[in-house]
C-alpha cells in the first residue's frame, strides 16, 4: 500500500472537536512520522509535498493550523503563505523546518507565519506549539526568537504590537485600509474581488470589534495608526 493510501482523507472532518492540522513537507517519511506523533492529540486532515498541492488542498480542507516546511523544490513555505494569506486569512501557519538560519525565520514571519520551530522539537512540544498558534500566540524555538527581536529592533519604523489591530483578520484590515482611503463599498468589492455584501459584513465586523459606530471613526483610527 502506498503512503498516500495510509494518509488522511482530504476534507475529512474531526470526529471529536480536535484541532485540524495540515502538513506541508516534501519528505514523505517525515510527514508520516509527524502524522503518527500528532494523531493521538490532533486531527491531521491533509498533507502536501509541493506548493501547488498545498495551496489546493489547504483551500479544500480549511485546517486550523498548517505545519509548513521552509524549503521545497517549487518555492517552499514562503510561496504557500503568499498564495494563501489573502484568500484564507483564518488559517494559521507554523513553520517547521530543519533550517535555523535567521533569513529563513525572518522571511517566514514577515510573510505571515505565526511561529517557527525546528525539526528537533519533541512531539509534546510540537503539539503545544500548534495549540498555542491556533489560540493566536506567536511561538518560536528559544534560539530563534532572538532573530525576530533583532530584526525588528533594527527597524525603528516596524509596527509594534497593537491588541486592537491584532483582533482583525487580514481581510478586515484590507477593507479597513481601503475604506479609510475613501473607497466606496462598490470600489472595495471590485478591488478585492468580493461582493458588496461581503464588504458590508467585513465593515460591520470591524466596527463591532473596534467598538465604533461609523466609517469616519474608522478612518481616523486607521490614520492614527498609519494604515492608510
Amino acid at each position: 500500500m502506498t503512503m498516500a493510501e495510509h494518509g488522511p482523507v482530504e476534507g475529512a472532518q474531526p470526529r471529536d472537536g480536535r484541532l485540524r492540522v495540515f502538513l506541508v513537507d516534501d519528505h514523505a517519511m517525515f510527514r508520516a512520522g509527524v502524522r503518527a506523533e500528532l494523531g493521538g492529540h490532533l486531527e491531521v486532515v491533509g498533507e502536501a509535498s509541493t506548493v501547488t498541492e498545498a495551496v489546493t488542498r489547504i483551500a479544500a480542507t480549511q485546517p486550523d493550523v498548517v505545519l509548513l516546511d521552509v524549503h521545497m523544490p517549487d518555492g517552499g513555505g514562503r510561496a504557500v503563505l503568499d498564495a494563501m494569506r489573502r484568500t484564507h486569512p483564518q488559517v494559521k501557519f507554523l513553520a517547521l523546518s530543519v533550517s535555523d538560519a535567521a533569513e529563513d525565520v525572518i522571511g517566514l514571519i514577515r510573510a505571515g507565519a505565526r511561529g517557527y520551530v525546528t525539526k528537533t522539537i519533541s512531539p509534546d512540544e510540537l503539539t503545544d506549539a500548534i495549540r498555542r498558534v491556533a489560540d493566536g500566540d506567536a511561538v518560536f524555538s528559544p534560539r530563534l526568537a532572538g532573530f525576530v527581536l533583532d530584526a525588528f529592533a533594527a527597524r525603528p519604523d516596524a509596527p509594534v504590537a497593537d491588541p486592537e489591530l491584532d483582533q482583525l483578520t487580514n481581510r478586515e484590515r484590507e477593507v479597513l485600509r481601503l475604506l479609510a482611503r475613501g473607497y466606496a463599498y462598490k470600489e472595495i468589492a471590485k478591488e478585492l474581488f468580493i461582493s458588496i455584501k461581503t464588504v458590508e459584513t467585513h465593515v460591520s465586523n470591524v466596527l463591532r470589534k473596534l467598538q465604533m459606530s461609523n466609517r469616519y471613526e474608522l478612518s481616523r483610527w486607521a490614520a492614527d495608526r498609519r494604515l492608510v
